[in-house]
């Protein structure tokens, strides 16, 4: 497959700041459409999109083609009334007239790119992370520039993951929001979910203009939408349009061995290295996607343009809330293995392909089921497994910590059913499944047989 080189603001190269420019305050046109308003329309029900069986490898630059764990959170999980945790946190979510098609008409009218630009303007945010390094005896700080936009009054902001990983793994990382009317606030972060590349960080503020969420189940393919965000981190809060391409795109991003499997939609609004995090609206003024990554180049050396991905919000709506209330995503499944694809070599000798185990964890769920090193998982349940992304796509898109599933494995060249009860992924369950170095599996459990033939294989495990 080709590799996709994804260009963000965290891995993309580029550092730098917003400068001087600020935008001037815009003025709100005469119109019926507005987002963000302080009364909660009417919330509708989260449709569940049918996850075409297509996967793209993608690959962050500089990274390698690998295995991820997407984590479509809403699919499996019971939907919550509007969240009001103790500080009265309140989401938005707005009804939307739907695009004429073949079923239905439209009732409504859609925004004109002026009005959805000024009725969203004061929403969206730029976000700096600084990093202070020490290089030589010489301090030296460096700057990583995305986007961001403001989910609640109080001051709660999305974004990716990726934009303000460093700060997630250093607390001495410091994040900045810059709005377009010049204020600037430091910010803390309250939580990350980097299997779906989705983080929530918070201002001390309590007079902001919320977006109005969405609901991406209703988007069709040709339908108008726009981006709002700062490229390069210096052309701030720039309005781009363009077209949803295609919906529910399986598309696996990485970088050092680390990598995510998400749904996205594909999009060709010209998305650049700033603009992730940033909001991606229908011509309703709703956001319906967080733009996270561009197609860049193949490995083959291809060009391409117009060729952006962003996460339908429907997605992460609920992580983000889980984001808020607990500052972590509760209930995502957790096998306890580490696996990888079995290649196309090995397949043409007659292995067959699926995701083959490298390293089974003491304790584990998958330990108690009798899934040992080398065995390839071929299903799941009803689902057909033929490598280790689908595998993550189906786990995290079927399944919840304390379901049980039938496994149907192959081992030793014969077919077998293990019945296999889900543990919850969590810093516990995690820390007993540290990530082999070298991608090198660990000997079979007593009893089992050593089949051997992928010992050697030079490919990135994933761990789940």
């Amino acid at each position: 497959m080709s590799e996709f080189n994804f260009y963000n603001s965290e891995n993309d190269g580029y550092r730098g700041g917003f400068g001087g420019y600020v935008d001037p305050e815009p003025v709100m046109p005469g119109t019926p459409l507005s987002t963000g308003g302080m009364k909660p329309p009417k919330r509708k029900k989260n449709g569940a999109a049918k996850v075409v069986a297509l996967v793209l490898a993608c690959t962050l630059a500089g990274g390698s083609a690998g295995v991820g764990g997407a984590y479509l959170y809403q699919r499996f999980s019971p939907q919550p009334a509007p969240m009001t945790p103790d500080h009265s946190t309140t989401l938005y979510e707005g009804d939307r007239p739907q695009v004429e098609t073949v079923l239905n008409s439209n009732s409504g009218q859609p925004m004109s790119p002026e009005q959805l630009y000024a009725a969203n303007l004061a929403s969206c945010v730029g976000i700096t992370v600084n990093t202070t390094q020490n290089i030589w005896g010489q301090t030296t700080t460096s700057a990583a520039s995305g986007s961001g936009f403001v989910l609640s009054q109080d001051g709660y902001i999305a974004t990716n993951y990726h934009v303000i990983e460093s700060a997630a793994k250093d607390e001495s990382v410091t994040i900045q929001v810059s709005f377009a009317d010049g204020k600037k606030y430091d910010a803390k972060l309250i939580g990350g979910e980097k299997d779906n590349d989705v983080a929530v960080i918070k201002i001390d503020a309590d007079d902001l203009t919320p977006v109005t969420l969405g609901d991406s189940s209703k988007l069709v393919v040709g339908e108008k939408v726009y981006a709002i965000g700062n490229p390069l981190g210096e052309l701030t809060y720039s309005l781009t349009d363009g077209l949803v391409s295609a919906l529910d795109r399986l598309i696996t991003t990485g970088d050092n061995g680390s990598s995510a499997t998400l749904n996205v939609l594909q999009t060709n609004c010209a998305i650049n290295p700033g603009n992730s995090g940033g909001p991606l609206f229908d011509s309703y003024g709703n956001v319906i996607g967080i733009t996270t990554a561009k197609y860049t180049q193949s490995s083959s050396g291809v060009n391409a343009e117009g060729l952006g991905f962003a996460l339908p919000i429907n997605d992460v709506k609920n992580i983000l809330a889980d984001l808020i209330s607990h500052g972590y995503v509760t209930g995502k499944p957790y096998m306890g293995v580490q696996v990888m694809d079995v290649s196309s070599e090995a397949q043409r000798y007659g292995i067959t392909a699926g995701a083959a185990v490298s390293y089974v964890a003491e304790g584990s769920c998958a330990q108690k089921a009798g899934l040992q090193v080398n065995d390839i998982i071929i299903a799941i349940d009803n689902t057909a497994i033929d490598s280790s992304s689908a595998l993550t796509a189906a786990l995290s898109t079927g399944y919840k910590a304390g379901d049980t599933a039938t496994l149907t494995v192959i081992r030793n060249q014969q077919e077998r059913k293990l019945t296999i009860t889900f543990d919850e992924k969590n810093a516990q369950t995690e820390a007993n499944n540290p990530l082999q170095q070298n991608g090198q599996p660990q000997q079979p459990s007593q009893g089992g047989q050593d089949n051997g033939y992928y010992y050697q294989w030079p490919f990135n495990v994933f761990p789940w």
